[in-house]
């Protein structure tokens, strides 16, 4: 994949083609133009060689110029700064404090809803009332969504930081839906927000090319053939 060119120190990023978090990542590198070098890790997710280079042994992660980081929030927070062209964060203090809220209700309460519905992917193991409870909690959490975009200061036609990890988020939301019957109520601002989010071309772009492993991850929702 043709990655943007205008970073001299040399920027890798260790990740595995269906990590969702890694999608996030891409969008803000993609959007802030930063070139980089996409690797699978050092022997293998999980593996001694990876915790050598990463203690954590999470993805993504980074090392920049012999600078090693995980957590794909730490990591964009830095990249904001590191290259401060096309800024990802609001000047203000409460606006940034705000978008940083925003972050933190998708990765501690919407993407963990969504990442329990990975085990009833496989159609031979499927629990239904698994999938339902499921819908239910996302469903919740898509409504806290909306109430935090009803007050929300910030500017909608930028892409912030706190918007990536939604973008894909939302994707995996619509890919249940279709793979697993996944019950799930979105709010109309939600929708609304989802649609905004897909209106910029570096969002649509990284979407485009990730819905390939998405695809071959829901291969096994389908039932088998006789």
């Amino acid at each position: 994949m043709d990655r943007p060119r205008n970073v001299g120190a040399m920027l890798i990023i260790y990740s595995v083609p269906v990590a969702l978090y890694s999608v996030k990542l891409r969008i803000l590198l993609r959007h802030k133009g930063i070139a980089f070098e996409e690797l699978p890790p050092p022997g293998g997710y999980g593996s001694a060689e990876y915790r050598a280079l990463v203690p954590s042994g999470n993805i993504p992660a980074m090392i920049h110029d012999g600078f090693m980081l995980a957590d794909s929030e730490a990591i964009a927070e830095y990249l904001n700064e590191a290259f401060p062209k096309v800024p990802m964060l609001p000047d203000a203090l409460k606006d940034r404090a705000k978008a940083r809220e925003f972050s933190r209700c998708h990765d501690t309460r919407l993407e963990p809803a969504v990442r329990a519905m990975y085990p009833q992917v496989a159609n031979e193991t499927r629990n239904a009332q698994a999938v339902t409870d499921g819908g239910a909690a996302i469903s919740k959490h898509l409504s806290a969504v909306d109430l935090l975009l009803a007050t929300s200061p910030l500017d909608p036609s930028q892409l912030w930081i706190c918007d990536c990890g939604f973008a894909v988020t939302f994707a995996w939301i619509k890919a249940f839906e279709t793979a697993l019957g996944l019950p799930v109520i979105w709010p109309d601002r939600v929708r609304e927000y989802d649609a905004r989010l897909q209106s910029f071309a570096v969002v649509a772009e990284e979407l485009a090319a990730y819905r390939p492993a998405m695809n071959a991850y829901l291969e096994k929702a389908n039932p088998p053939q006789i």
